[in-house]
């Protein structure tokens, strides 16, 4: 998995934090993400973008490190502050089939998850 990072400016708002996924989301590469976006947590990022279209592969350890990641930029607020985007449609069928997009917001392109923060 290869992880590009992205801070992108929202006109008088906090920065979103946007992580654009390259390659399998998987055992192997769980943790390599859950420690990116703690550390991008800890360097006050609050806002978190997923941008998937270049993911190939998503497994059940994928999702599981996607849940705790949206946990802990949403928390206990009902303001979702992770979005996903731009899946391609393997990954967007097994997020779908998972129940996942029942409570974690999903965007056909990036300028669209970031713009459903703008009320935040």
């Amino acid at each position: 998995l290869k992880i590009e990072t992205e801070q992108i400016q929202r006109q008088g708002k906090q920065t979103a934090t946007v992580f654009h996924l390259r390659g399998w989301l998987d055992g192997q590469s769980e943790a390599q993400f859950q420690t990116a976006a703690e550390e991008a947590y800890a360097a006050g990022a609050r806002f978190l973008v997923l941008d998937l279209a270049e993911v190939d592969t998503l497994t059940s350890a994928g999702m599981r490190a996607i849940q705790r990641v949206y946990v802990q930029f949403t928390g206990s607020q009902n303001n979702a502050r992770m979005k996903l985007c731009s899946a391609p449609p393997q990954v967007y069928h097994v997020l779908g089939l998972t129940g996942f997009l029942q409570s974690m917001p999903m965007y056909e392109n990036l300028q669209a998850a970031l713009d459903s923060f703008q009320d935040e």
